[in-house]
């Protein structure tokens, strides 16, 4: 197949320099994490290079944005909005207090998602140091190595940007430069790691390294830099990136409902392995219950959203009627421990490219060529097509309704969704202790503590 840099793939559109180093003011907290390697002892070969990388990924899994257990934005992110609910009672714990809109700036997942975010970030940061000053790696690996942590890298910001509003960034593990960060200008961070993922893009290969598509390419690089891009209000150049994945061969659509989140499919962009054989993914875990609820359910705002006749009612929803009440479980992950053969935590897949697509195309007048993206998973849900005659409001609309039955408790899309369409306080319908500051979480008091350079607190809190 033949190679395709982003510079191709936007033409004649430039992305920019890196911008000038931070001029910031303190320090924020970034120990390594315990299973990464220093330094150091990292790059003397491709092996131990490759070991501090598989930690990263292991840190994904476990305890990361991206994971599907209860650290993830899967599940806070649906909390946070109307997709998911809890048994916890107000004040139980951190999460209660997320799905409450109570959360304060000392409010444990606070902390935690902020604290464990830049970890990951400080290791990626040791990896790419680590690599540029390896003199024994080839080119290749090299590349592909620096391609990935700033791939990683860049997702990370761009989910805590969303969360805390303005935040700090590094590209380094010097004391000397992180002692005096600072929060960093939405325009400028925003432009900041537009730039890096397009270094990351043109470094990591169209192919995967892995036929279970564990690692992350080219194109998922793509995915995340258009949504970069459409923060940005660049629709254009975000189309025809999303173009790009959609028309590459690597990728074709899944037809069977059933199999959307099995590892197999060629509609997967990226995937998160389980740590052992056959251990069940974490949202599988996280949302299973035969009985009453035992801690998280399907909103019911959002079970309202389906019709009888979409079969995502009884896919990716399982009713439950224990002592004549009924609740519902996320039920896109169904094998549990000890019986999973077949399902890895999906992080990208087709369906949000083409209904990101269709998006842009909307935003560019292009009604009927994102109306027929939308039917796709609309038809496969057993759903009538849309018309393509609908008007440009028409079509946003169901753009909207349909993204949230496809995508709910999925990395957090919900909210991402809601923040860019400047829709968030419609949760006040839904979520009565909502106010529009609530759109930012607080920064956590203890960073503030450390750093009093990170004031002012975001308003609200």
């Amino acid at each position: 197949m033949k190679t395709t840099t982003i510079k191709q793939i936007i033409y004649a559109v430039s992305v920019g320099l890196l911008l000038t180093a931070v001029s910031c003011e303190k320090w924020i907290e970034t120990d390594f994490p315990n299973n990464q390697l220093p330094t150091e002892l990292v790059f003397e070969d491709e092996q131990t290079a490759e070991a501090a990388l598989a930690g990263l990924y292991s840190s994904l899994w476990s305890n990361s944005l991206l994971s599907g257990g209860v650290e993830g934005f899967g599940l806070l992110g649906g909390l946070y909005t109307d997709d998911i609910s809890t048994v916890y009672t107000p004040g139980i714990n951190g999460v209660s207090d997320i799905y409450y809109n109570a959360q304060i700036p000392n409010n444990s997942v606070v902390t935690n998602v902020w604290t464990n975010a830049y970890q990951q970030i400080y290791a990626c940061n040791s990896i790419i140091e680590g690599v540029r000053n390896s003199t024994s790696l080839s080119q290749k690996v090299r590349d592909r190595i620096t391609g990935e942590a700033l791939f990683v890298r860049s997702m990370l910001y761009f989910y805590l940007q969303q969360i805390y509003g303005e935040i700090p960034y590094t590209d380094t593990t010097d004391y000397t430069i992180n002692s005096q960060l600072a929060r960093m200008p939405e325009n400028e961070f925003m432009t900041r790691i537009e730039t890096d993922m397009s270094e990351g893009a043109n470094l990591l290969q169209e192919s995967y390294r892995n036929a279970e598509r564990i690692y992350p390419n080219r194109y998922a690089a793509i995915l995340i830099l258009a949504k970069i891009k459409m923060l940005l209000n660049k629709n254009t150049e975000a189309e025809v990136l999303l173009q790009s994945v959609i028309q590459s061969p690597l990728y074709s659509f899944q037809n069977d409902l059933a199999k959307v989140f099995q590892k197999g499919g060629g509609h997967i962009l990226w995937q998160l392995k389980p740590g052992n054989a056959n251990e069940a993914t974490k949202e599988a875990v996280l949302y299973n219950f035969t009985a009453a609820p035992l801690s998280f359910m399907v909103n019911t705002d959002l079970v309202g959203q389906y019709s009888a006749a979409d079969l995502r009612k009884q896919q990716y929803i399982t009713a439950v009627t224990f002592q004549s009440q009924t609740h519902y479980k996320v039920s896109k992950y169904r094998n549990l421990a000890g019986n999973n053969p077949n399902e890895y935590s999906v992080i990208m897949r087709l369906e949000e490219v083409q209904l990101l697509l269709a998006e842009v195309l909307i935003q560019q007048g292009k009604v009927a060529e994102a109306v027929n993206l939308i039917n796709k998973t609309r038809l496969r849900a057993g759903l009538a097509a849309l018309s393509t005659g609908l008007s440009a409001p028409a079509a946003m609309n169901e753009l909207r309704i349909e993204k949230r039955k496809e995508l709910f408790a999925e990395q957090g899309i919900r909210f991402f969704d809601l923040k860019r369409w400047g829709m968030l306080d419609q949760l006040t319908g839904v979520k009565p202790n909502w106010k529009p500051f609530h759109a930012r979480w607080p920064i956590p008091n203890k960073e503030l503590l450390i750093n009093p350079k990170l004031n002012p607190q975001n308003e609200g809190y």
